[in-house]
């Protein structure tokens, strides 16, 4: 066997570690971090092993876990004492680790860290006993944490920087004697804020674990947290991404008792399907949580007992509805009714989502519970409520100087300010629930909290469970920043309730300095609807055979900064071929193809002219713009600056035309060489500025630039600095097409797909006409037709078959009147001006 290591690389060191503790015998081999040592990867791989066989390993985890197999060694019953030493002969021994990464030096052109550096700024080993935390701690290494992981885990994570230890079974599965259930050694660093750095510690709305999230979930939480995150490690910021679903509340035992499973068994398999979809979008968590945890029962517990102690809570009985039928009290989501503020006919026990005001459920008008559809009647029970006229001062102060320094959209500054205007009120913080997080206080020992006084609190359960030193980011209000992220219907609970129970609690704790939220995005033109098929959901997407970059791209494009946006399987196509194919596209790979055919793969001398100083010229201002934008979260407005430099780049390509001056002579020839090694430039900044928004594409255009590392550390820092990275005499790696055209009827077809449009049911029709004919004392014949008509318009049939239909409801109109002895034409209208 041989094993592929380069210098540096803190994967490369987990494999070492491993390798010299299992005593496998194996042939070490050190190379470049850009050498592709695995044939059939467009990109570099390391740490690589190997195989007798002729296959290759190339997951750091994989290769721990086979070394761990072939050694006859059960990771769990290792002796850790045995790691630790072998840990620090890694650190001594320049035999087994270059003296340049023992001893710490650096080297002018790559970072490089020494193994004590390493461990002093955190890192994770995994494991399956405690106890090996005093080892640890006994060598001096207080920076490690110790867990482990099995195949399943209990609760999926995904942390930056490194798989999760079971995330390659694809690979696994070609070595029939290794075991998944095998656990083993992985050592990733633990971010934590850092002195003289910019911390960020960004958050997106928790999803609802009881649902698939649509792409307006999507872009509107975690792809525009994601993007933001990603730009701000380009920046080079401290950030700490925290995400993970929402599962305890009414929404839970709903989707249970629809599905006939338990709430848990829901949340289980839920998870696990968030978890899929944002992986396959891409979305780049540090830690991806979950609230079921007895991390998220301690501290909310903890902050409850605080707020308790400071007097911030109020005991009240309160009028909830119950329904008779199902014998138990209802929950917000299990009621439906017409909101008491504008009369939408279906607006949530807890909120409307037309008008965005928070209700009562007693407050709406002819309520139904919509487990039965029975009229529920009102009953007593007593409950905890957050005092929210107490805290309104302290929150008054907090928030005029958050949102004046902070970057608050408008909408959150003016959802929060609408609260503020009508007068806080106190707000129940328990629930007559079994799912949920326990209320403490032995009053109330048989409640739960409400979710939205519990389900914020799970930011900071999820950090816990990602780090036990979770308090330098949630106790540290001058050093880190909190950005969250969300829609628009979550403003108040994060700007209002949330941040009052954390100045109730007085324990320091670090509040929202920026809310950034987004308006609804809409499909097509209506909203969407898992029951009704219309739109496209996250499980969905990656069926389509459009790239998930693309969805990204698209879903970025059109985001609701300011307003209302919809999503539109023709402007998608549009955008894609336009922008994206004939734009982005053309100009990357007509640089690149210009190198390979006219330069043999050699980026030529550039003697810049004046006209080359014009464009990059235009280019670094477009950074600049590019940069200004996305530090306030403008993250749509910035992706046009993108557009721009590329089409500026076209522009440049076509006047100047080096596939014509390359066959003149030697000053043309030169001018032919300037104009394509300024391009190839101009493309390797695009791919840096493309990573918040198609990190794939964004690699793979690195990838055909052969472009170095540091390329992607310098381009962004201060207020943007456009670095040539590919000099002269650098050699390019091989060139293809970034995108592909979407076709017309390709597009028809997944409109048609995701339209809800269903085959219409005449056979429906009669039960239906009849119950509208009972309830309202109609013509049943009339009822069956006006049915007709509106279930065609429902389902979006063909206009034809809409209008036939109509036309036959309006003679049965003439003729009901003739009978009735009236006019069978319409009355004039009074008033209306031809």
């Amino acid at each position: 066997m041989k094993l592929f290591v380069s210098e540096g690389n803190p994967h490369c060191l987990k494999v070492l570690a491993a390798l010299e503790v299992t005593g496998v015998h194996c042939d070490v081999q050190y190379v470049n971090h850009e050498e592709r040592v695995v044939p059939f990867l467009s990109r570099p791989a390391l740490p690589a092993l190997l195989l007798p066989g002729g296959l290759h390993l190339f997951s750091p985890n994989a290769i721990c876990r086979y070394l761990f197999e072939v050694s006859g060694q059960d990771a769990t019953c290792i002796k850790y004492s045995t790691i630790v030493s072998s840990l620090h002969s890694l650190q001594q021994n320049p035999l087994t680790v270059p003296q340049c990464l023992a001893n710490g030096d650096r080297n002018p052109h790559s970072e490089r860290t020494s193994v004590k550096a390493w461990f002093d700024r955190g890192a994770v080993m995994h494991s399956c006993q405690s106890a090996a935390q005093k080892v640890l701690q006994g060598k001096g290494l207080q920076g490690m944490k110790i867990f482990m992981q099995r195949q399943p885990a209990p609760q999926s994570s995904q942390c930056r920087g490194t798989q999760p230890c079971n995330s390659n079974p694809a690979e696994l599965k070609r070595l029939p004697h290794l075991s998944p259930l095998k656990p083993h050694i992985c050592l990733f660093p633990i971010s934590l804020p850092q002195e003289g750095k910019r911390n960020l510690l960004v958050t997106s709305a928790l999803p609802y674990v009881n649902n698939v999230p649509h792409l307006g979930n999507i872009i509107g939480c975690v792809l525009s947290a994601d993007a933001f995150s990603r730009y701000g490690r380009l920046r080079g910021w401290n950030i700490l991404f925290v995400c993970g679903t929402d599962e305890y509340g009414t929404a839970t035992e709903n989707k249970a008792r629809e599905e006939g499973l338990t709430p848990q068994q829901i949340c289980d398999k839920y998870h696990v399907i968030h978890s899929d979809i944002y992986k396959w979008f891409q979305i780049d968590f540090d830690f991806f949580g979950r609230t079921t945890t007895e991390k998220q029962t301690e501290i909310a517990q903890n902050i409850f007992w605080r707020i308790h102690k400071h007097g911030f809570l109020l005991e009240d009985t309160v009028e909830q509805l119950r329904c008779e039928n199902c014998k138990r009290f209802l929950a917000d989501r299990f009621v439906e009714g017409i909101c008491p503020n504008c009369s939408y006919p279906e607006a949530r026990g807890d909120q409307c989502d037309k008008c965005g005001r928070l209700i009562n459920a007693v407050e709406l008008r002819e309520p139904q519970c919509k487990v039965c559809r029975q009229t529920p009647v009102v009953r007593s029970s007593k409950h905890l409520f957050l005092d929210l006229p107490k805290l309104e001062a302290q929150l008054e102060q907090w928030l005029d100087k958050s949102t004046s320094t902070g970057d608050w959209t408008a909408n959150a500054k003016q959802i929060t300010r609408s609260w503020l205007r009508d007068g806080l009120k106190p707000r129940c913080i328990t629930r007559d629930l079994r799912w949920g997080t326990p209320v403490p206080h032995p009053d109330f020992k048989d409640k739960v909290f409400y979710v939205w006084f519990d389900a914020p609190i799970g930011y900071l359960s999820i950090t816990a469970n990602y780090t036990d030193q979770w308090e330098k980011w949630w106790k540290n209000p001058n050093q880190v920043e909190l950005y969250n992220f969300m829609a628009k219907d979550n403003v108040p609970f994060h700007s209002v309730v949330f941040p009052c129970s954390l100045l109730g609690a007085q324990d320091n704790y670090t509040l929202v300095s920026h809310l950034i939220a987004t308006e609804y995005l809409n499909y097509e033109d209506t909203k969407f609807s898992k029951s009704r098929g219309v739109g496209v959901f996250g499980d969905m997407a990656k069926d389509t055979g459009i790239p998930s970059d693309v969805w990204r791209f698209y879903l970025l494009y059109v985001r609701p900064e300011g307003q209302d946006s919809a999503f539109s399987w023709a402007d998608m196509a549009l955008k894609n071929n336009s922008e994206l194919l004939n734009n982005l596209g053309n100009f990357i790979n007509r640089g690149g193809m210009f190198v390979t055919k006219f330069f043999e793969g050699i980026v030529p001398v550039m003697e810049l002219q004046q006209e080359d100083k014009t464009l990059l010229a235009l280019v670094g201002w477009e950074l600049q713009q590019y940069i200004q934008l996305m530090d306030k979260v403008k993250i749509r407005d910035a992706l046009r600056h993108i557009l721009n430099i590329s089409r500026h780049g076209n522009q440049y390509i076509q006047v100047n035309e080096p596939w014509k001056k390359i066959k003149g002579g030697d000053t043309e020839r030169q001018r032919a060489g300037t104009v394509t090694g300024v391009s190839v430039n101009v493309a390797c900044l695009l791919s840096v500025m493309l990573l918040p928004y198609m990190p794939a594409v964004s690699q793979t255009i690195r990838d055909q630039l052969n472009a170095p590392p540091s390329c992607v550390n310098t381009m962004l820092q201060g207020t943007g600095t456009f670095v040539c990275c590919l000099s002269a005499g650098h050699r390019i790696g091989t060139v293809s097409p970034l995108f592909q055209k979407l076709e017309v009827d390709q597009i028809e077809a997944l409109k048609k797909r995701f339209g809800g449009q269903q085959v219409f049911d005449p056979a429906a029709v009669p039960a239906a006409a009849a119950a509208m004919a009972s309830v309202n004392g109609v013509d049943p014949e009339k009822a069956k037709q006006l049915t007709q008509v509106r279930a065609l318009k429902t389902q979006k049939a063909e206009k034809a078959a809409i209008t036939a239909e109509v036309a036959k409801l309006l003679d049965l109109k003439k003729q009901l009147a003739l009978a009735e002895g009236k006019s069978p034409e319409p009355a004039p209208q009074k008033g209306k001006k031809k």
